[in-house]
This record gives C-alpha cells, structure tokens and sequence, in this order.
C-alpha cells in the first residue's frame, strides 16, 4: 500500500529536512518553501491527504495559506505547525482555514505522526462520504427522474436533456461539487408528479398559466421539500432549490444566490426559450438578450448546448444501443408517446421499449443521434 501523501510547507530549509526525517518512514512527503510555492503544486493537480504548514512565513502566512487550500482543495485535511501559539494565531487559522489541528513547536515526533495519521484518515473519511454521495445517490436520483420518464415522457422526458446541461456546465465552471447542481435539478423536476400532465408541460415551456394553475404550479416546491426531507446530506442541495426558486421570484428576490443556483436557472430559462424559439441558437440569443443572466454564465452555457454535427441514423428497435440519444418522439403504432426526443437511451429504457413492442408495436425506424465523438473540435454559437 503506498504511503499517504503530505504536502509541508516551511519556509526554512531546516525544517523541512527534519520533518522528512522524522515523517518518511509513514508518510510520502512533498516539501514547499511558502505559500505560493505550495499553491502552485497544488495547482498543477497533485493530490494530498494532508498539508501541514508553518504559520510564520514571509508574503504569506500560515493561516492565509491553509484558507487558499480549502477553496482549492476542501477535502485535503490542513494543519498548522508554529512556534508563536498565541491565542489570535489560532482563532485566525481556525476560521480562516478550518484547519484539522493546531500543533506547537517543538512538536514531539511522535505527537505529530498521530496527528498526521488522524488527518489522513479524516481525509479519507470526507472522501468515502463525498464518493458515497456521488455515486450512490445521484445514481438513485438518476434511476428515479428515467422511471419518470418512461412513465410520464410528455413531461419528463424534455427534463432528461436539462439534467446532463447542467453537469456540463457545472463542470465548465469550474463548480465544486457539481454532482449536487445535477441532483438539484433532477429533484426540481420531481415535483411536478403532482400536476396534470397539461399543466406540467405548460411551466416546463414557461407558457402562461390560468389562476388556478399557477396555485397548482406553487405547490411544487412545497413537494420536493417534502421528498429531499427524508434524504440525508442534502442541505447544500436544499439550500441550492431555495435560492433557485428566488431567482425565479419576483426581480432582486435572487441576489444573493450562489453560481450554482443561477446555472441551474439560466439552463432551465433555456429550456422554456428553446420551447418558444423553435432552437437552440435562437434561443441562446434570446437569453443574452434578456439581460437577466451574468454574460459569463451564458456564453459558457452556448458553449455547453452548442450545435454540432451530430451523426443521425434511422434505425430498427433492435440496432439502437445505451449512449445514443432520441432524435424524434418515439411513439406506438397506437399513437401513444413512448418516449421524447432528447432522452438518452439507456438499458431500462430500451427494456421497456421492447416491452411495448411486444404487445402494441412501436413505429420504426426510430430516429436516433450517435454517441458524439470525444475531443472533436467544438465552435461557440455565433451571435
């Protein structure tokens, strides 16, 4: 098993060389003379359980330091090693830092091996959580908005595309966590079950709705409140709709909200413009033009739904594969909407479908877009 890794920063040599000394028997260490220094590893993408700095340094000090490695890294778990324990010193690095330990010098060798050993191992328990969070429950979010879909495809089928946009751009921005932006608009969409189906599509295309609808339309909070209630580890997520809803308020209701909120309102806004517009690139410029979105967020969105070239194939039930995307309305030979254009194909859905077939038939051949071809060069939407 390879050793935890640890980045030390020091602006001494000396103390350097006598923490590999004392440390390389347990730990990997990777030594850093300051700050900047230490930001810049961390920048080209190496990874650490653990960072344990120095808090007197020159240009930058230790409390400072450790508040840059938590917006970088939140999960690397951070110590401070000083020989000034005055009490402001310590109340600064907490704070600022959220260090994991705040250690004296002279520090016993042994002392700060079992502080190490802690800190690589609270690393790995924000890790296992993250990844448990990740994988775990988006994956059961995700089972849950394609069952939705293959059972209500006039409402949550159009919700599929809004889903993989916002992880795209998420991720274009460079978001943390942008697991909990794609969770959040999953579960947006989960409140509409209590709708009728014509209402449902009528907010999913921001079409104007009647009185009584609109108080239809106001319980669909409410709703996902109630269902994100019983699921643990969610605030954040919580918190996200929350400040979503507000944007959607009345104008300034929204202020405050973070960029995850407003990606996944400006991504949500395009989807009702698409509706309106007839297509993407209209659309797009419809949204710039509405000034009610940070001109960064919507180019990075037109970068993210640009169009390209996609490779469209006419195809029998049994040629369509996992990955491809609907690129009509699939419907049964009875005339019942199976399936909307824009759903990925999935083995559940393909499942059904065959299902189907097998006792209504389902019109073929299904027209479908082909898995898009990884690193191909890709053009912003043109104004």
């Amino acid at each position: 098993m390879s050793r935890p890794r640890i980045l030390c920063v020091d602006d001494e040599p000396r103390v350097l060389q006598g923490l590999r000394q004392v440390l390389f028997k347990s730990f990997d260490l990777t030594p850093a003379p300051g700050g900047e220094a230490a930001l810049a590893i961390l920048d080209r993408g190496e990874a650490f359980e653990a960072v344990v700095s120095d808090m007197q340094m020159p240009h930058m000090n230790g409390a400072t330091f450790l508040a840059e490695v938590r917006k970088r890294r939140p999960d690397v778990s951070r110590l401070l090693l000083t020989g000034h324990a005055d009490i402001e010193s310590a109340i600064s690095a907490v704070n600022r830092g959220q260090i994991f330990r705040f250690l004296t010098k002279p520090c016993p060798p042994e002392e700060l091996q079992a502080a190490l050993g802690d800190a690589v191992a609270q690393h790995r328990l924000i890790t296992s959580e993250r990844v448990l969070l990740e994988q775990t429950l988006v994956g059961s979010v995700r089972a849950l908005s394609e069952v939705l879909a293959l059972v209500h495809p006039e409402v949550f089928g159009a919700t599929m595309r809004q889903h993989a946009r916002v992880r795209a751009l998420a991720e274009q921005l460079h978001l943390p966590d942008p697991w909990q932006v794609e969770v959040a608009s999953m579960l947006s969409s989960v409140g509409y079950v209590v709708l009728p189906t014509d209402v449902a599509m009528k907010l999913c295309a921001g079409a104007a709705l009647t009185p009584s609808e609109q108080d239809m339309a106001r319980q669909v909070p409410g709703v996902v409140e109630r269902v994100l209630s019983h699921i643990p580890r969610l605030e954040s997520v919580r918190s996200l709709l929350e400040s979503q809803v507000a944007l959607g308020g009345s104008p300034g209701s929204g202020e405050q909200a973070s960029l995850a909120a407003r990606v996944l309102h400006a991504v949500v806004e395009l989807g009702k413009l698409e509706q309106q517009d007839g297509d993407t690139v209209t659309a797009i410029r419809s949204l710039r033009a509405s000034d009610r979105h940070q001109s960064e967020l919507v180019e990075a969105l037109a970068l993210v739904c640009q169009p390209r070239a996609p490779e469209l194939r006419e195809l029998p039930l049994d040629k369509i594969e996992s990955g491809m995307i609907l690129a009509a309305d699939v419907k049964s030979k009875t005339g019942i909407l199976l399936m909307a254009h824009g759903q990925l194909v999935t083995e559940p859905l393909l499942q059904r479908l065959r299902n189907i077939h097998a006792r209504l038939g389902v019109v073929q051949p299904i027209l479908c877009e082909l898995p898009v071809v990884e690193n191909a060069t890709v053009l912003p939407i043109a104004v």
